[in-house]
């Protein structure tokens, strides 16, 4: 089983589709690393040889940033956003939508299940 960036590749799935399982990389991204390790994108994750692993973890850890620092960076994002106040810093603190959605209705992802309304 190939492991990539503290990452388990599903062993079954077509390359490209396996590297969209480490965060921050999505399609575009896992076809131009396979394109510089110079690896097929047909072949299954469970036929790459170590070579070919070897040369896309390179690839990944040379050009990319991945993972714990990828989490990090964002996380440092937001808690400059929320440290400074904006008004995306304070959607943030809220825990309500950030970029502009309608929240009269709907948002029911960002804001969490509904709070009854309690009469006397």
């Amino acid at each position: 089983m190939a492991r990539i960036e503290g990452v388990d590749l599903p062993r079954n799935k077509r390359v490209d589709i396996a590297l969209t399982y480490i965060y921050g990389v999505g399609r575009e991204i896992a076809k131009r690393i396979l394109d510089e390790a110079q690896v097929e994108h047909h072949i299954r994750a469970q036929d790459l040889s170590e070579v070919e692993v070897a040369a896309i973890r390179d690839v990944i850890q040379r050009r990319h940033k991945v993972e714990g620092d990828l989490r990090k960076e964002v996380a440092m994002n937001i808690k400059r956003l929320i440290d400074i106040n904006c008004y995306r810093g304070i959607r943030h603190k809220r825990g309500l939508p950030v970029r502009g959605q309608r929240t009269h209705t709907n948002a029911r992802t960002r804001k969490g299940p509904r709070r009854a309304v309690r009469r006397r």
